[in-house]
C-alpha cells in the first residue's frame, strides 16, 4: 500500500503516549518513505518534538466534549489539510475516530472499542487478556501485520533542553557541582497514587546529608501544593538543597533536567515514564495501580527499580484509599533511600530492560482511557 503520508493519533495522557512510542517506532519501521504526523494534545505535543519517529507535531484542543464546537471544528479542519493517506487511532474513544472520520481520511486503523467499529475501516479486536500498556500498542500493529521491533522509547534530549535546564536550575539555586536527585511527588485523580510527602522530604534530607546531592522536586503547576509540602517538611538547615520546579518546565526542559540527573524517585506518574524514556536511573514507587501494565519502559542506558509494599488489598486502582493506605504508607524511606543509592552507584541494571513484565494470567484486557491514567 502506497501511504504518502501517516497520521498518527496520540494518547491523551503523557505516560501513555510515552508507552506509544515502540508502537509508532514500529509504524515508522514499517512506512519508512511515508510523512509521519502525530496528532497530539497541547499537553503531551512537546513529547513528539523529542523524538525521531515524528515529521511534523500537529497540537490538537478538542477535549472530546460536544459542546467545544469550535474546538472541534478547527481540529477536524486541521486534520483534514494534512492530507493523510492513513490515519492509526491510538486512543480507545469513539470520538478520536469519529474525528479522523469527519476530517475525511479514507483509511482509519485502530481497535474496535467504544461502539466505533463501523468508524473504522480496519477495527482491530483488542486483547483478550491484560497486558502492559505499551504491548496493548503492540499488540494493534501486530493486528495491522505491522512487525514489532523494540520496545525502548525513543527520545532525544537536545543540547537547547539541556542547556535550558541547567539556566533553569541554576537560577533556583543549584550550584552546577552537586549531583541531582529528581523527585516526582506528585499523582493526579486522587491521592491513593502518592507516596506520602513526609516519606519523600526524610528521603530528600537523608540523600542531601548523607550522598551531598541537590533534590529537585518536579510536577505540573496542579502538584505545586504538593512539592511546596514537601520543601516545607526538610529541616531548614537542607532546605537550600531542595529545588522546586513544579509548573516551571515544559516537557522539553523537564526532559533536559532528568537527563541532568544521577536518580529519579517518582510515583505512577507521567513524570515517571518521561523519565525511564529518558534514561535516568528510576526508582519507581507504585501502590495501587497495576506495575505490570505501566511499569516505566526505559530507554538506551536507562535502569528502573520498581518498589512495592505487597499487601493483600492492592493493586485496588482506586483514587482514594479507603483504608489506612498501607500500599503506600509500608514503604519506607529506608528501602527507598537503598534503591536511590543502588541505582546511582551500581552500573549493572536491576532490571533488565528486556520489555514489559507478563500480564496477570486470565485477567481481562485494560482500557486506558478508563482507568487511571498514567499522566498527570
Amino acid at each position: 500500500m502506497n501511504v504518502e503520508r501517516l497520521l498518527v493519533v496520540s494518547p491523551n495522557w503523557l505516560g501513555d503516549a510515552v508507552m506509544a512510542l515502540p508502537a509508532i517506532g514500529d509504524l515508522r519501521r514499517h512506512f519508512p518513505h511515508s510523512r509521519l504526523l502525530v496528532a497530539a494534545r497541547k499537553s503531551v505535543a512537546g513529547l513528539f518534538s523529542m523524538t525521531p519517529l515524528a515529521d511534523e507535531v500537529v497540537v490538537l484542543e478538542w477535549p472530546g466534549r460536544l459542546w467545544a464546537r469550535a474546538q472541534r471544528h478547527a481540529d477536524i479542519t486541521k486534520l483534514r489539510s494534512l492530507r493523510a493517506d492513513v490515519s492509526v487511532v491510538l486512543p480507545n474513544s469513539f470520538a478520536s475516530a469519529w474525528m479522523v472520520k469527519r476530517a475525511g481520511i479514507r483509511e482509519r486503523w485502530g481497535y474496535a472499542a467504544d461502539l466505533r467499529d463501523r468508524l473504522l475501516s480496519r477495527a482491530v479486536p483488542r486483547p483478550a487478556i491484560r497486558v502492559h500498556q505499551s504491548e496493548y500498542y503492540r499488540r494493534l500493529m501486530k493486528g495491522l501485520n505491522i512487525e514489532n521491533g523494540s520496545v525502548s522509547p525513543e527520545l532525544v534530549v537536545s543540547t537547547h533542553s539541556l542547556s535550558e535546564a541547567r539556566t533553569l536550575l541554576a537560577s533556583n539555586g543549584w550550584d552546577g557541582s552537586r549531583s541531582l536527585v529528581v523527585m516526582a511527588p506528585g499523582a493526579a485523580y486522587g491521592g491513593a497514587k502518592r507516596w506520602p510527602s513526609d516519606h519523600f522530604a526524610d528521603v530528600a534530607l537523608q540523600m542531601i546529608r548523607h550522598q551531598q546531592v541537590s533534590c529537585v522536586l518536579i510536577g505540573s503547576s496542579a502538584d505545586a501544593a504538593t512539592t511546596s509540602q514537601v520543601r516545607a517538611l526538610v529541616p531548614d538547615d537542607a532546605r537550600a538543597q531542595v529545588i522546586d520546579l513544579a509548573g516551571s518546565t515544559s516537557l522539553d526542559t523537564l526532559a533536559g533536567v532528568l537527563r541532568l540527573a544521577s536518580a529519579c524517585v517518582s510515583n505512577d506518574s507521567g513524570a515517571m515514564h518521561l523519565a525511564g524514556a529518558v534514561g535516568v536511573p528510576l526508582a519507581a514507587l507504585f501502590g495501587p495501580t497495576r506495575e505490570r501494565e505501566t511499569a516505566p519502559l526505559s530507554g538506551v542506558g536507562g535502569r528502573t527499580d520498581v518498589l512495592i509494599n505487597h499487601v493483600w488489598c492492592r493493586p485496588c486502582m482506586l483514587r482514594e484509599c479507603p483504608l489506612d493506605h498501607r500500599c503506600m504508607t509500608g514503604l519506607s524511606p529506608d528501602r527507598v533511600i537503598r534503591a536511590v543509592t543502588n541505582l546511582m552507584t551500581n552500573p549493572e541494571p536491576r532490571i533488565p530492560n528486556s520489555g514489559p513484565r507478563a500480564p496477570d494470567p486470565g485477567s481481562r484486557a485494560p482500557d486506558p482511557e478508563s482507568r487511571i491514567p498514567s499522566h498527570e
